[in-house]
């Protein structure tokens, strides 16, 4: 027996973030462009209430960081999935998205796509860097896939998963070409000076980790560079007020940083060279087109185990050196990557001078993140989230088994 889409579908979305939560507003909009009836529920957060969206939960219940921490409330996790899978079964939405968190999204989705329901997972986890055999494990949870980066749908295709190239949301929000005089103007740089954007992490794991390395590498090359400006945007009060206090220890004699809340998009559109750790930070860089050199560390611990059992099958990790390699734009990395051990205050300042003495290598950088930027745009017209909701609603004419 099948099941027919009603005109005013239910849709169902699950965003376990705070990126979920923006994408899964953008969502909204553009699926209501297509449903205007269209009833959104699940999980979210509040850009998502904004447009209209009826949280079942919160978001902030999935929103945990650490082992430990998830460890702790598994008990509760556990409960409300339980709860969840129950609710969705019982309403019968046209849709099931999962946004992001393949954690707790994979597991829903595979439940429900037993049991009859259409389901999509929206953002593929990095199935580029991690065991290819993880994709047989979504295909089993998802009918469709909404991928972010034009590598990711021929690695599922090769196990029979359908899976849909939709445009990266971060490229409709860069402009082709950033506005580094308007930046500088809108943080009160000199409009002349060099300017060095740090980025040491969005998590307090992070800057405990790269804060020390990052900010004495700062130091040194702002002590070999005259008139460098060193800006810092710091991703939430907490880690502004952290590094603030790591800053009292910066050298009397250098021009003091300038910690900013928030603005790293203003930061990067303003640098020269962007000191980055590795993660979506060095997408944001590629798409201000700005050279940068990325820094990161994990645990002893965590390192020895994904080498030990394998994890990884990547040996290069900063996304622009992933995108360039794989769309033939560049066989070399072009971003140095200094990881773990590698991840000294001194290698760090090296690879930074190198960048900032070398204008030519800048221009021929920038030059290959402006290409790999349109790579990353919607096909055709569309911006990434007219593009998911485009994929999506094929979906809603799927046949689907009442059970």
């Amino acid at each position: 027996m099948i099941a027919a889409v009603p005109a005013s579908p239910l849709i169902a979305l699950l965003a376990g973030e705070d990126s979920g939560d923006q994408l899964g507003a953008d969502l909204i909009l553009a699926l209501r462009a297509r449903h205007p009836h269209a009833r959104f529920v699940g999980i979210g957060g509040e850009r998502m209430r904004r447009q209209g969206f009826e949280a079942w939960h919160d978001i902030r219940e999935l929103s945990l960081f650490g082992l430990a921490e998830v460890v702790a409330h598994l008990p509760r996790l556990l409960r409300l999935r339980r709860g969840l899978v129950q609710r969705l079964l019982e309403a019968r939405p046209a849709v099931v998205v999962g946004i992001d968190a393949p954690d707790f999204n994979l597991g829903v989705e595979r439940r429900l796509k037993a049991r009859g329901l259409r389901t999509v997972h929206y953002v593929s986890p990095s199935v580029w860097a991690w065991r290819e055999r993880r994709v047989e494990t979504i295909g089993r949870a998802a009918d469709r896939v909404l991928c972010l980066f034009p590598m990711e749908p021929p690695i599922y295709a090769r196990h029979g998963v359908d899976a849909r190239f939709v445009g990266h949301p971060l490229a409709d929000r860069f402009p082709e070409r950033p506005d580094r005089a308007g930046a500088r103007a809108a943080l009160k740089l000199d409009a002349e000076a060099p300017v060095l954007a740090v980025l040491p992490g969005s998590r307090r794991s992070e800057l405990a980790r790269l804060g020390t390395p990052f900010l004495d590498a700062a130091a040194q090359v702002a002590g070999a560079i005259p008139g460098l400006q060193v800006v810092i945007p710091a991703a939430n009060p907490g880690l502004e007020a952290e590094l603030a206090a790591r800053l009292t220890a910066w050298p009397a004699t250098l021009p003091a940083p300038r910690l900013l809340g928030g603005q790293a998009h203003a930061a990067l559109a303003a640098a020269d060279v962007a000191l980055l750790a590795s993660g979506t930070a060095t997408l944001e860089a590629m798409l201000a087109k700005r050279p940068m050199v990325v820094g990161y560390k994990v645990s002893p611990l965590s390192y020895r185990l994904a080498r030990l059992l394998r994890l990884l099958k990547t040996d290069i990790y900063a996304l622009p050196n992933i995108l360039a390699r794989t769309t033939g734009l560049a066989e070399q990395p072009l971003v140095p990557e200094l990881m773990q051990d590698d991840c000294t205050a001194a290698r760090l300042a090296k690879a930074l001078l190198l960048l900032f003495r070398d204008a030519p290598r800048r221009a021929r950088i920038a030059a290959v993140f402006g290409r790999l930027h349109e790579s990353l745009r919607a096909p055709g017209d569309a911006n990434a989230a007219a593009a998911a909701a485009a994929a999506i609603d094929e979906c809603l004419e799927m046949p689907r088994a009442v059970r």
